[in-house]
């Protein structure tokens, strides 16, 4: 079983990561909120879960801490939702808010995500709601906002490539678009909104 795989980030297609370690490079399929923030060329570790379907093709998903993957597995574990469910629904809905949406019997929330309706939403919740604690909820809330908001006073990174992205969307094009072209830029950590941006179209307009 591989736990996690630390390596060099070398790809991002629209679902997955390509991550390279040994000399292997391994495809890894992750949430939209993973491939948000990843940036080619840097190093990234990202906890991993082997599934093998029922066409015996072996698949490696990936989550950026312990506690995401925690919640696939749980997610995986409802009757009708297969892993390509749960990412949808980790894409759409983080880990936090999924918590207070299913102790909070929020099956609208929950059915945002693409393939999820109402019903499935429902029993997701039915399946879920003692697996989750209140207090436990918010304390790691609480956590993940402290972290996020240490991540971003150390860098403007997140928050330059995030308006980037966004005016790319608001150009017309897709949010997986723009987030390819955004994050395979070298050395985007140093550059501005605009500068990120005039290289991003650059970039996307000789496709």
């Amino acid at each position: 079983m591989i736990s996690y795989i630390r390596g060099k980030l070398q790809e991002i297609y629209e679902e997955s990561l390509i991550v390279e370690t040994g000399g292997i490079g391994y495809q890894i399929q992750v949430p939209f909120s993973l491939l948000q923030r990843a940036s080619v060329g840097r190093e990234i570790q990202v906890y991993t879960y082997l599934y093998l379907g029922q066409d015996q093709i072996p698949k490696l998903y990936g989550f950026a801490s312990r506690e995401d993957l925690d919640v696939f597995k749980l997610l995986i574990g409802v009757s009708g939702i297969g892993p390509k469910g749960a990412i949808g629904v980790l894409s759409v809905i983080s880990p936090d808010d999924l918590r207070f949406a299913v102790l909070s019997e929020d099956a609208k929330t929950i059915a945002r995500a693409p393939g999820i309706g109402i019903k499935t939403a429902k029993k997701l919740i039915l399946e879920l709601k003692d697996k989750f604690k209140l207090e436990e909820a918010f304390e790691l809330k609480r956590s993940h906002e402290e972290v996020s908001a240490k991540q971003e006073a150390g860098s403007g990174v997140n928050d330059a490539k995030g308006e980037a992205v966004q005016a790319l969307a608001a150009l017309g094009y897709s949010a997986t678009e723009a987030m390819k072209a955004v994050n395979g830029i070298e050395g985007a950590e140093m550059l501005s909104v605009e500068e990120i941006l005039k290289e991003a179209l650059r970039q996307m307009t000789r496709l």
